[in-house]
């Protein structure tokens, strides 16, 4: 004990101060109670805290995103990925305005696709309350990220963003879309992406692109994607397991462990939508059975809402169109139509989404393959990337509305309340083209 007291008479008193916080620290993390709280009781604590974080690199925290969660009233996913290691990664997150922060540890995964190496963190939040603003921010160690807004669902109503097939092979038309759509609406809770992200799903470049042109948008609000085909391709263009995809993204679950991120369902507002994943076809050879066992957990899962809207969107479209001078496509319904729109039917879908195309085209509604109010109404929701096929397709019979000629690219946004349900389509510019509202219980 003297020799003790001896070192610390010879010991700077900051160094002593320094010593005392670090103890003090690490019994309050072995008690269990966290930093949060702490910052009242000691003046000055935070600002001692807050001054030990260094800031992240672009190769510790990378892509940092919000992901829907099945209620996003109370639950949120949000995921970044690095090029190092982070065994120690957590996120914190606070009520915006608030000093106490929470610290939620992180699952971390080591992803290798296309000879490059990731590691993916990923943190789920729970138990948050409804309609509150809350900040967050990731690190590890002894960094930290800058505090980004996360809002949770009223529950009541919302407003969303729909980005049609983002598939680029310059990004950079895709990246003034989404922001030019974000600047227009930033009232949006979440945006859609509906499939064909990126042009081939084994190029890491391309998922970093399609990452980097929504930085600013997808930190601070989720997205909702959906698998497309270009999503199944390797760097061949042959089909295989769409890797990248279902490692990126940390969906809602959906019943099964070897279908996991493929199809998934989520309530935001009034809205129940349900993400359906298309490309069973090309999957089939790698995971026999995957039309049939969706098509049974849809019928679960849209049984057990009881939202007033319910929503579908898909990848591929329903329908078939005939393409200018030639004569052996003709217009008519699709094989992903003859296997789903009778479900549709069934069960009172209100809306359904799809994409492919890379068109925009508003349908009548639809039952039992014809025009008829009892059944969904359908819209192709365009293309938001740079490849367009202007002036390809004949218009189809079910046809209403259709985007200006030669296609551009476009978003759609959704409005939804307890009573009406609107969607609307938009040039980069911002001018409407095309609107339509569903109407129930008033």
């Amino acid at each position: 004990m003297h020799e003790i007291c001896k070192w610390m008479r010879g010991q700077n008193t900051l160094k002593l101060i320094g010593i005392a916080l670090g103890i003090a620290t690490i019994c309050y993390g072995i008690l269990g109670l966290g930093f949060s709280g702490w910052s009242d009781k000691l003046p000055g604590y935070a600002n001692v805290v807050a001054g030990q974080f260094q800031s992240l690199t672009k190769l510790e925290a990378a892509a940092i995103r919000q992901i829907v969660a099945a209620d996003n009233t109370t639950k949120r996913t949000i995921m970044w990925q690095s090029e190092v290691e982070e065994p120690d990664a957590v996120l914190e997150y606070r009520l915006k305005g608030e000093s106490a922060i929470m610290t939620l540890p992180t699952a971390n995964t080591e992803f290798k696709d296309d000879k490059t190496l990731l590691y993916l963190h990923t943190a789920q939040l729970e138990s948050l309350m409804p309609g509150q603003q809350y900040e967050y921010r990731i690190g590890y160690g002894d960094k930290r990220s800058e505090w980004t807004l996360l809002q949770t669902d009223t529950g009541k109503s919302v407003k969303a963003l729909i980005f049609p097939d983002s598939q680029s092979n310059d990004y950079s038309d895709w990246e003034k879309l989404a922001h030019s759509a974000r600047d227009k609406n930033p009232d949006a809770a979440f945006f859609v992406n509906m499939g064909d992200l990126v042009d081939n799903g084994a190029d890491h470049n391309q998922w970093r692109a399609w990452f980097d042109s929504l930085r600013g948008i997808i930190d601070v609000i989720p997205a909702a994607p959906l698998l497309g085909n270009h999503e199944t391709y390797d760097l061949n263009w042959k089909v295989r397991m769409p890797e990248a995809y279902l490692q990126l993204f940390s969906l809602p679950e959906n019943d099964s462990s070897v279908r996991r991120n493929q199809y998934y369902s989520f309530d935001y507002g009034p809205v129940h939508f349900i993400v359906l994943n298309t490309q069973t076809e090309e999957m089939e050879p790698l995971q026999p059975g995957l039309l049939a066992e969706q098509q049974k957990w849809f019928a679960a899962d849209v049984e057990k809402t009881d939202k007033p809207w319910k929503v579908v969107l898909l990848h591929k479209d329903v329908l078939t169109y005939e393409i200018k001078n030639r004569s052996d496509r003709k217009a008519g319904i699709s094989d992903v139509g003859r296997s789903w729109m009778p479900l549709f039917d069934q069960y009172g879908v209100d809306a359904v989404l799809t994409a492919h195309l890379h068109t925009y085209r508003r349908r009548d509604h639809l039952y039992d393959f014809k025009p008829d109010n009892r059944g969904p109404l359908y819209i192709l929701t365009g293309v938001a990337g740079n490849v367009r096929y202007p002036n390809l397709w004949v218009n189809h019979p079910f046809d209403k509305a259709v985007a200006p000629q030669p296609e551009t690219d476009n978003y759609m946004t959704l409005e939804a309340d307890a009573h009406a349900l609107k969607l609307a389509a938009f040039l980069p510019s911002g001018e409407q083209i095309d609107q339509v509202e569903l109407h129930k219980g008033e």
